[in-house]
């Protein structure tokens, strides 16, 4: 399971068998959630994350989503 990013304390992954769309998982000590980050940014499952660190993810994940989305392509040999 590839990590991504890890920074203030949430940790930014996928699986190795992933499936599209694409997305990443995210965890911290309080839960993990799920959010596709194409085509658009959008949180599919949320278990626990509090609402402010889910915010902080999503502008994470905003500001990384090219990124995310090359090493997405690169792992899964797309």
């Amino acid at each position: 399971m590839p990590t991504l990013l890890n920074i203030f304390g949430l940790r930014f992954f996928f699986y190795s068998d992933e499936h599209a769309p694409i997305h990443v998982h995210i965890e911290n000590s309080d839960g993990k959630a799920k959010i596709n980050i194409f085509p658009t940014i959008e949180v599919v499952e949320n278990k626990n994350i509090k609402p402010k660190e889910m915010k902080k993810a999503l502008a994470i994940i905003d500001l990384y989503k090219e990124e995310f989305i090359k090493a997405w392509n690169e792992y899964h040999g797309i």
